[in-house]
């Protein structure tokens, strides 16, 4: 006799029993459950990560800072960065430095399969198109950043992924379900010394299992699953041998690993590791605002200066002049001339230094935004005019009678101390921000949790220390499932089994003999506690140091503010005095030279200490965790001086 499954021979000769119309239906059922199956796509699942990872950001928004903002990290169909190097007609060397919807089609890749239809990027609204230069502000430079920039984007996927996996932790508790459909089909071959033709037979099973688990927040576990033989189910077959299993098990601590707190632990450990992250992206937000701001504002600065420069080189070249005239008509003697004529040339060195430096800080900038260094850009005028106007409030004194001041009694100079934030009305100032940045600043906040986290890690190692006891049980139904099939001569090869029923109660007792690396577990835990409370220490002593830092400087740079303010009036005053003496022929050459250069060292100075001012203005509103930003590169200010942190801009003002 020869046996072997799906064998060589010829089946023409040979004589074949098939399951039959009943086993029709069950091979087009489980055809039917494979397609409904496969039917999601890519897509599909990825707009259901979306959605799942959109709820839990909005849901931990909420909680961590009151209010709720979509994270967008779908790069758009039209991009900034992408509209530049198109109408700009900027050098690329592959499709994708235009944006990920431009890379071509290949063997890996096709954008309509895996990029959703996206909008246009909203910072596409500064451009107004043709190949002249963007002209840019500082709302516009912020917003262009909020869209563009790399780092910045990076943040936010890396938000959405935190989300994504806060995710996964919330499946600790829930109802786990599985299902799996089987079918296998078999062909037997016998021939026999007396039998003139083959007999062949076909079997086949067709097999369904369902089973669901779920663990409960007091660490209790539950586990059911049923399986069915679907062939004799189906076609209703009374030759063929179909049954059934089911079983059920649950298992319950008593002692070790009992109750919430210690069940609960990991998903709770990530709930709160996901609103530092929250709160971590927020105050980020804040720095990148003044990053971006103090870059924008750099630019400008340069800018001004380069304008400062030009208009000190011109004024140079007059001089030259005039004084070249003066020379030939013998009104100036030949060296003072010379003198001037070397002054233009490193005028003009300077000058150029300034032009180029510009030309450098612009493409930084640009980098800094995230478009390309080649793209044409210019800051507006506008924020450079309103910053002047903002600080002379309460900074532009003009230089007014020379003040001797006072002596002591033995004749030294009296030297007036400048604001401490340990005395005085700075002092109250800063206590007063102080406590400002101990309310509202997220990152200390966060500190302040992995206190607590602390010390409830430290009570489930406390936990694992106890005998563990834990009740089960068990109990199942089963039945044989025997394959179907029927061979030539009819007989049915299925057998029904009696079923079979059991039930089986299990204690588990676990004595805390041996518990060394447990005991060593709960002293480290132990020490984590301390260590966090050092840590908050840390955290707190550097938000202090943090925050009265930025309130000295703040009082440094107005009064750096006013300095400046009466170095450039006096320097205007100089320059024009030996303006009129050069035009009577009465001048100092070397005097005149030195009042020019002053006058350019004057008016950048006064610049930097305005931009100065403003930056750390602003890195005071972040630091205090006062500046509200919103995700899509929007900002506002809070009134500093309401709150009580900046002084009364009106109070100063005058002559000195």
């Amino acid at each position: 006799m020869q046996r072997g499954l799906f064998h060589s021979r010829r089946v023409s000769s040979a004589h074949f029993e098939t399951p039959g119309r009943g086993g029709a239906w069950v091979f087009a059922l489980l055809a039917a459950l494979l397609a409904l199956a496969s039917c999601r796509s890519a897509s599909d699942y990825r707009r259901e990560a979306d959605e799942t990872a959109d709820a839990y950001l909005s849901a931990y928004q909420l909680e961590a800072v009151g209010r709720a903002e979509k994270i967008e990290i779908e790069t758009p169909e039209d991009t900034l960065r992408r509209r530049l190097m198109i109408d700009q007609g900027l050098l690329a060397k592959d499709p994708a430095s235009f944006g990920i919807r431009d890379i071509p089609t290949n063997l890996y890749w096709r954008v309509g399969d895996r990029m959703l239809p996206g909008g246009e990027d909203p910072s596409l609204s500064v451009w107004k198109g043709g190949t002249n230069a963007l002209e840019i502000g500082l709302v516009d430079a912020v917003r262009i950043a909020a869209f563009n920039s790399r780092e910045y984007k990076a943040r936010k996927e890396s938000l959405f992924r935190a989300a994504l996996g806060m995710d996964l932790e919330d499946d600790t508790f829930r109802s786990i379900f599985s299902g799996r459909l089987g079918s296998s089909v078999g062909v037997n071959y016998d021939k026999s010394e007396s039998r003139s033709v083959a007999d062949h037979s076909v079997s086949h099973n067709e097999t369904a299992s369902f089973g669901v688990s779920r663990k409960f927040r007091n660490g209790a576990r539950v586990t059911g699953s049923i399986m069915a033989n679907l062939a004799g189910m189906l076609t209703g077959d009374t030759r063929t041998a179909w049954g059934s299993s089911a079983d059920l098990s649950i298992s319950i601590p008593l002692l070790r690993g009992a109750g919430d707190l210690v069940n609960t632990e990991s998903l709770t450990q990530a709930q709160r590791s996901f609103i530092y992250e929250v709160r971590s992206f927020e105050q980020y937000k804040r720095s990148f605002i003044c990053q971006v701001e103090s870059s924008y504002l750099a630019l400008v600065l340069a800018k001004r200066r380069q304008q400062n420069q030009d208009e000190a080189f011109r004024r140079v070249i007059r001089s030259t002049r005039r004084s070249y005239r003066m020379a030939e008509a013998s009104r100036m003697s030949q060296s003072q001339f010379e003198q001037a004529h070397q002054s233009e040339l490193s005028s003009k060195a300077s000058w150029i230094a300034s032009c180029q430096n510009y030309e450098s800080t612009k493409d930084s900038f640009k980098l800094a935004l995230g478009l390309p260094p080649d793209a044409r850009i210019e800051p507006r005028e506008d924020d450079l005019v309103e910053l002047e106007r903002y600080v002379g409030r309460f900074a532009k004194l003009e230089a007014g009678e020379y003040d001797m001041g006072k002596d002591d009694e033995e004749g030294r100079i009296v030297l007036e101390d400048p604001d401490s934030v340990d005395d005085g009305d700075l002092k109250v100032r800063t206590d007063r921000a102080i406590d400002i940045a101990f309310s509202n600043r997220l990152d200390f906040a966060s500190c302040r949790d992995r206190v607590e986290d602390a010390q409830r890690r430290l009570l489930v190692a406390e936990d694992s220390l106890r005998a563990e006891v834990t009740l089960g049980a068990s109990a199942g139904n089963f039945a044989d499932l025997a394959s179907t099939g029927t061979g030539r001569s009819g007989e049915s090869h299925g057998r029904v089994h009696p079923r079979e029923w059991s039930a089986n109660p299990v204690l588990t007792i676990d004595l805390p003999i041996e518990r060394r690396s447990e005991r060593n577990a709960y002293r480290s835990a132990l020490i984590a506690v301390e260590s966090a409370v050092r840590d908050y220490q840390q955290e707190e002593d550097s938000l202090k140091n943090t925050i009265r830092a930025d309130m000295r400087t703040m009082s440094q740079t107005k009064d750096n503010l006013q300095i400046q303010y009466m170095a450039m009036n006096l320097a205007e005053r100089r320059v024009r005095n030996q303006e009129i003496l050069l035009q009577a022929g009465r001048a100092d050459m070397t005097v005149m030279l030195e009042a020019q250069d002053s006058l350019v060292q004057a008016k950048n100075s006064l610049y930097s200490a305005m931009i100065n001012y403003k930056n750390q203005e602003l890195a005071l509103q972040r630091d205090l965790g006062l500046l509200d930003v919103s995700v899509n590169g929007t900002w506002k200010e809070a009134d500093l001086v309401a709150l009580g942190v900046l002084p009364d801009p009106g109070r100063g003002k005058g002559k000195q």
